[in-house]
């Protein structure tokens, strides 16, 4: 049987080698692209399971990559990992604010880029069952907030609403249980895994990505001074 399919994108022969290397060691099948317009001409043929991204791309940048794939109905789902030098927490936000589900930062681990991998690939396929799982009974509505998970659709005042996975998920664990408070480490831990280090500022850029994106509506998901958040229960 054969292993997954990973496209890598890295314009550094040293860490395309290193990465490549590691990945076909785990028992996944690997292609290659050293730019980010050379990774948009493969997944015009090839449909990977998981794309490693490298930010700091020559031309297109590993962002503006990001921002295709996401923007593309055939590629959306694909997991994106981030592979870069850069550090900052803005980089990081950036790159998980427009899609991403995941970050390392070089140099890294090779034990810990396979462990994100498998982590990906596996919150990937979890959703792909409850895709297939899920009735229309599950169906929430919040005021004026249609979720339809089974769909992967949100609405609001009977209009479509486009969300990324990460802010489709959180704002299903907020209506889910209205009144209910949620710290940033469990909404991270139900979105991405207990295994998933990220900072406060990032769930708070999810947050105000969701209401922007709500309207009027998004009021109803309230910060808890000092915890998290929650959906208003009076909602």
């Amino acid at each position: 049987m054969k292993g997954k399919l990973i496209l890598s994108v890295e314009d550094e022969e040293d860490i395309q080698q290193l990465v490549s290397y590691n990945l076909m060691k785990a028992g996944y099948q690997v292609i290659c692209a050293e730019s980010g317009e050379e990774a948009l001409e493969k997944l015009g043929t090839e449909k990977p399971d998981l794309i490693i991204l490298d930010l700091m791309l020559p031309g297109m940048n590993g962002l503006e990559v990001c921002k295709h794939i996401k923007k593309t109905d055939s590629l959306k789902n694909i997991p994106v990992v981030m592979l870069t030098a850069k550090s900052e927490e803005v980089d990081i936000i950036t790159g998980l604010e427009i899609g991403a589900d995941d970050y390392i930062t070089k140099p890294f681990s090779p034990k810990i880029l396979i462990a994100r991998i498998k982590n990906a690939l596996r919150r990937r396929a979890e959703e792909k069952t409850k895709e297939k799982d899920i009735s229309e009974d599950s169906i929430v509505v919040r005021g004026a907030i249609v979720m339809d998970p089974g769909r992967f659709e949100t609405k609001v005042n009977g209009q479509t609403v486009s969300l990324t996975l990460t802010e489709f998920s959180i704002l299903k664990i907020l209506v889910r249980r209205p009144g209910w408070v949620f710290s940033r480490e469990q909404i991270i831990d139900s979105v991405r895994g207990f295994d998933y280090s990220v900072t406060p500022r990032a769930v708070d850029v999810h947050i105000f990505s969701l209401r922007k994106k709500l309207g009027p509506a998004g009021m109803q998901i309230e910060a808890v001074r000092g915890i998290g958040y929650r959906f208003k229960e009076d909602a």
